[in-house]
C-alpha cells in the first residue's frame, strides 16, 4: 500500500489565494502573527484544532482531503 502525503499547508494557502485573501487577513482571524501563518503554509500536517479553525474561517472542509485519501485505501 502506498500512502500519499498530503501537504495540507500548501492546500490551505491555495484556498486562501483562490478567495483573494491576504496573510494579514488570515492572521487576524486566527489571532496569530503573519509569520505563524507562513509557517502553517510550510507544514505537511497541522493540529486538528487549528485545522478546524482554518476550515471555519476559509469555509472549506480541509479534513475532506484526508477522508478522500482514506477512502482510496479502504479494503473492499
Amino acid at each position: 500500500m502506498i500512502l500519499v502525503m498530503i501537504h495540507i499547508g500548501k492546500l490551505i494557502k491555495q484556498k486562501m489565494e483562490e478567495r483573494h485573501l491576504t496573510v494579514v487577513w488570515l492572521a487576524s482571524r486566527l489571532s496569530c502573527s503573519r509569520t505563524n501563518c507562513y509557517k502553517i503554509f510550510e507544514k505537511y500536517s497541522v493540529d486538528t484544532e487549528v485545522l478546524m479553525k482554518l476550515s471555519t474561517i476559509l469555509e472549506f472542509d480541509f479534513f475532506s482531503f484526508y477522508s478522500e485519501e482514506l477512502g482510496k485505501h479502504k479494503k473492499v
